[in-house]
């Protein structure tokens, strides 16, 4: 199977609790650096280093409004992902579904 590497890089983007966050505050509203460093323990040039690697994984774009950038959710990285998941979910349901199948001939025959 070939992985989507844009699935895999905002996989790897969200292993850091921080970029979590951060994320997780993008997605609930778009904001600008500011404001996602408020109550996060890490200074604003630390959110803007978060906010670059959530941008190259595809998670985040970010759009100017006057002097700043307003950051949202980039809704093709989180379809990646979504479909990088959906192929992984779908080869274990069919796995799941041939387990119960053989279990069920297995109680049938005995």
């Amino acid at each position: 199977m070939t992985y989507n590497t844009s699935a895999l890089d905002g996989f790897a983007a969200l292993g850091d609790p921080t970029r979590r966050a951060i994320f997780e505050r993008v997605a609930a509203r778009p904001s600008a650096v500011g404001e996602l460093a408020l109550g996060l323990p890490v200074s604003r040039p630390a959110v803007s280093q978060h906010l670059r690697v959530l941008k190259q994984a595809g998670l985040v774009r970010e759009s100017p409004q006057g002097t700043r950038r307003i950051y949202r959710l980039d809704p093709r990285g989180i379809g990646a992902m979504r479909d990088w998941l959906e192929a992984h979910w779908t080869t274990a349901l069919d796995a799941f579904k041939d387990f119960a199948d053989a279990q069920a001939d297995e109680e049938t025959a005995a």
